[in-house]
């Protein structure tokens, strides 16, 4: 053997991917690497490491291929760390006593996150944000506090956020403490980042900007933290996350040269003051600037492979632009975000009513992109990333309004980086595709484009679109056939279990996407109840339990109320069964009543009086009809012109129960006043004097879409005859999870199309579509009278299937207040995979 020996110190994400290119590149098996794990865990994602939270599962964050099973060449050692360099030997001894020699000798030992010398740091109940093993200790922690205890987090950063959104998953209240006089100061300007606050303060967060914390004692509850302005907050644990610093220790007792503000000083080569020695990650400062992010991180990597097998690659400089999304709200930040640039512009637009917060910053002339911040929506990321330090397709005011027009991908030029944290470009990508990667997983394997953090992804399939490649439409890897095609199949074959179909048209053994379409698909096409024999098995968590699961994994019960309706004697019994099973009780938006906070295993007592009473399930759970919103119409109003409530109880019974591609909402207004927002919905009906309009492809949400015309003047038969059709038409052709406004949108033809199919009969099918239609109000049933009338049904409703009858002592709710809460107590709800 003459193979070169490297040994590698550090398996964190840099360590891993220098592992990968090396061997990837090395065809003639010039080195044998060694690589020293200090964590007992080989590499894991630590960017992603709040998702450990409620799995609690560290094998979720693994890299893949991180213990390179079946390679002779990489010798890797967890739990094993390095204590001493001798350079002069090329020896690297390790805390099990090893003596390793190297030829190369690649230090990828990270960071370490910097505490701050206050007085009381080193107490207990102080953590810092960094490892798997940090996140154990603070779990511990919080749930010996119980639910609702106060978490502190010094630090209001891009980490200090993480670790504040971490609290708040475990079940704690979060303060957050930062001594800029914003939140993600270096990332955000002081308009997106008073926006910042705002958001992240209605998700329950409290922030403390502007203030330092003065010194840390023993509480009542834990720790007393006192705050430069003389307050305390007496919180349960406290977690460090004031930034972090090169990890340079070993390094620097090698007396190898290190960064003025600390590092280990390389060249653009990535090699240190020793030939032999390179430096890779944030342990490293190249030519003395050290970088805290992944993607400088993976290009370091990426030229030490190649300089150990002979290449000169160098430096090329950072993208320091971050996109990701904290506590569901979405953060951007790239360029020269904070216009430092002379002689540079600003183009602010600040929708507080929408929470989005957005800013360009261009040059004097307001040519020339050279940063941006996005917060509350950072869709334009992907497009503007690319452009910046180049000229603008249009003017920077409607680049960021939503009306105005964005740059596609097409635009952009070859060398524009698409993806950043893998130095990818746009004629990379391109070229992938050229010579053959015809989806995203072919473009991903040639090029490692969105790999990483995924936020290139969109822009990817806008090139595999513009290049002329068919996307494929397969459901998922079990079935080449798109949910339409299915749906087709299922018809055409009478079909009625997965398991026949998939034995038939799919390969393997099915997974979290087909099956609950499939579920879906033969129930739209049948009457059996979703729970049916093997039905069962496919839904998910909400479906199965017939409720929507909650975020302390109680359930809600909503009733159908059609139109809104509900006799006093329903209403008494609605409130009975809220004070009797101690619910908390919400009038919805779909005016419905929803109550919330039932165990699994009350359910169906809960079910039955409502049943008793004359309801029925409102399956706010599906993929279904939900509501049918209505004013009340000419039998009350001065203005109504036609009985808008009498219509909405109508439409509502008639297609209650039909499961579809994704919910579906109705509105009926009885004039043009518009009072229930019919125009909003899936299906809009609109009273006038001559009948009634009906409006479609309409929906709220987080990208609102008004419904559109598609016939007007209608009598009472015509607008249900024209309304089966359109139902029917939607659920056989749109794709998984599609609501009716994309689906409209995306149709060949678009209205002008939807037009000829419904009110024109153009492809034949209309006595088709409503006999469909006819056959599912023929076989209505209700779902949870459904589970009463059966005890195999019944069986599921347990908290604990060797004891039926014990609560699940892991809900807890907070009633120190006006309202009922759900808490957590660490331990995570079922997850659920619909949402209300």
């Amino acid at each position: 053997m003459n193979n070169k020996s490297v040994v590698v110190i550090g398996h964190g994400m840099v360590g891993h991917r220098f592992v990968e290119a090396l061997r990837a590149r090395d065809e003639d098996a010039q080195w044998r690497v060694t690589v020293l794990c200090e964590e007992a865990l080989p590499a894991y994602d630590r960017v992603g490491l709040s998702s450990y939270i409620g799995s609690w599962d560290a094998k979720e964050l693994a890299l893949a291929g991180n213990d390179y099973a079946g390679d002779p060449l990489v010798d890797l050692r967890t739990g094993e760390r390095a204590v001493a360099i001798d350079r002069t030997a090329r020896t690297v001894t390790t805390g099990a006593g090893d003596t390793l020699g190297y030829d190369a000798l690649v230090m990828a030992t990270g960071s370490y996150p910097f505490v701050p010398p206050i007085p009381g740091h080193d107490r207990p109940e102080c953590f810092v944000y960094r490892t798997l093993d940090d996140l154990d200790g603070i779990r511990a922690t919080a749930e010996k506090a119980g639910p609702g205890a106060v978490g502190v987090v010094v630090g209001g950063g891009l980490l200090g956020l993480e670790a504040a959104n971490a609290l708040r998953l475990m079940g704690m209240t979060p303060h957050v403490v930062e001594f800029a006089p914003r939140l993600m100061p270096l990332q955000v300007d002081e308009g997106g980042g008073a926006l910042l606050a705002r958001l992240v303060t209605d998700l329950g967060v409290t922030v403390h900007a502007g203030v330092g914390t003065a010194a840390i004692t023993e509480g009542p509850d834990g720790v007393s933290v006192e705050l430069s302005d003389g307050s305390v907050i007496e919180a349960a644990l406290l977690v460090f996350s004031a930034g972090i610093r090169p990890q340079d220790q070993l390094a620097r007792a090698a007396g190898l040269e290190v960064g003025e503000r600390g590092g280990i000083l390389t060249d653009l080569g990535c090699r240190t003051s020793d030939e032999a020695v390179y430096a890779v990650g944030e342990c490293a400062a190249v030519e003395g600037v050290a970088y805290g992010l992944v993607a400088p991180g993976y290009t370091t990597a990426e030229i030490v492979a190649d300089r150990l097998l002979g290449g000169a690659a160098e430096f090329p400089g950072a993208d320091l632009s971050t996109k990701l999304k904290l506590m569901g709200v979405d953060v951007a930040s790239f360029g020269d975000a904070h216009a430092q640039t002379p002689g540079a512009l600003e183009v602010v637009l600040s929708d507080a009513a929408k929470g989005t917060y957005a800013k360009l910053v261009v040059s004097d002339d307001a040519k020339i992109l050279l940063g941006g911040i996005l917060v509350g929506d950072a869709s334009a990321y992907a497009s503007l990333r690319p452009l910046v330090g180049r000229e603008l397709p249009g003017d920077p005011a409607s680049l960021i309004s939503p009306a105005g027009e964005k740059p596609g991908a097409g635009s952009l030029p070859d060398d524009a980086e698409v993806c950043s944290c893998n130095g990818v470009t746009k004629g990379a990508i391109c070229g992938a595709i050229a010579e053959g990667a015809c989806d995203i997983a072919s473009v991903k394997s040639c090029t490692n484009a969105g790999t990483t953090c995924g936020g290139c992804l969109p822009t990817i399939k806008q090139l595999l679109a513009s290049s002329g490649v068919v996307m494929s439409k397969a459901l998922c890897e079990h079935f080449e056939q798109s949910r339409a095609e299915l749906f087709e199949i299922v018809m055409a074959t009478g079909t009625r279990t997965f398991s026949a179909l998939i034995t038939k048209f799919g390969t393997g053994s099915g997974c979290d996407i087909c099956k609950p379409v499939v579920a879906s698909i033969l129930a739209s096409t049948d009457s059996d109840h979703i729970l049916h024999r093997n039905q069962a098995s496919l839904q998910d968590t909400n479906d199965h339990f017939l409720a929507n699961i909650q975020k302390n994994g109680t359930y809600s019960v909503v009733p159908r109320m059609p139109g809104g309706e509900c006799t006093p004697e329903q209403l008494i019994v609605i409130g009975e069964v809220a004070r009797d099973f101690g619910l908390y009780t919400k009038v919805t938006g779909g005016q419905r009543i929803d109550l919330f906070g039932a165990r699994v295993e009350q359910l169906p007592a809960i079910w039955k009086r409502l049943v008793d009473a004359g309801m029925e399930s409102g399956q706010a759970y599906g993929k279904s009809l939900r509501t049918v919103k209505s004013c009340v119409g000419s039998t009350w109003c001065r203005y109504g012109v036609q009985d808008s409530v009498g219509m909405a109880v109508g439409l509502e019974n008639r297609y209650r129960g039909l499961r579809s591609p994704h919910k579906i909402k109705f509105g009926v207004s009885g004039c043009a006043r518009e009072c229930a927002e019919a125009r909003g919905k899936d299906v809009g009906v609109i009273a006038t004097e001559n009948g009634w309009n009906l409006y479609v492809g309409g929906n709220g949400g987080q990208s609102p879409k008004h419904a559109q015309l598609l016939a007007g003047g209608l009598d009472d038969e015509t607008l249900i005859r024209y309304i089966d059709r359109y139902l029917m038409f939607y659920v056989r052709t749109a794709d998984r999870l599609q609501r009716t406004a994309p689906w409209v949108e995306a149709m060949e033809g678009g209205l002008d199309h939807l037009k000829a199919v419904v009110c024109e009969d153009s492809l034949g099918i209309a006595e088709e579509l409503e006999a469909a239609m006819a056959k599912h109000v023929e076989g209505y049933q209700d779902e949870w009278a459904g589970v009463l009338d059966d005890p195999e049904k019944l069986s599921r409703f347990v908290s604990f299937v060797n004891a039926p009858e014990e609560a699940d002592p892991t809900v807890v709710f907070d009633e120190s207040g006006d309202r009922k809460i759900p808490v957590l107590m660490g331990i995570p709800p079922m997850p659920a995979t619909i949402s209300q």
